[in-house]
């Protein structure tokens, strides 16, 4: 790891150069990774996410923080869940497919992706309950 917070790549593959992946990236694809998954209502971004949103930017990497320490990648998860579904099946499916993304995509294995369930989303009501956490 590197002292500027980008994750520089293994050179072994090629005597090209280097490849850098920034953090942002990673929040990204696991942004996007863990909002495939069926039952999650929406992720949770904070207050500066939700007013670029507003004026038309999509923030695929809202409710996602990474953190690269010397043991690994640490991924950490904020969402919503549907009313109804199972809590720990839809987390374990979370998690799966956030890994299954990053190797796929940087050939990156996450050492922790911790998901954070902050609130449930009710279908008939369009409202949220969202337990008060600050990221």
């Amino acid at each position: 790891m590197s002292e500027n917070n980008i994750l520089e790549m293994s050179p072994e593959n090629s005597g090209l150069g280097r490849v850098e992946i920034a953090p942002e990236v990673i929040e990204v694809i696991a942004g996007i990774a863990a909002s495939e998954v069926e039952g999650v209502a929406q992720m949770r971004g904070n207050f500066a996410t939700g007013v670029v949103e507003r004026l038309g930017k999509k923030n695929h990497g809202k409710g996602v923080k990474v953190e690269l320490t010397e043991e690994g990648i640490k991924v950490d998860v904020y969402c919503l869940m549907k009313f109804g579904v199972s809590i720990p099946s839809v987390a374990q499916k979370i998690q799966d497919n956030i890994r299954q993304a990053l190797l796929n995509m940087t050939a990156l294995d996450a050492q922790e992706v911790n998901i954070h369930v902050v609130g449930i989303m009710f279908e008939n009501q369009k409202h949220e309950v969202e337990y008060e956490q600050e990221m």
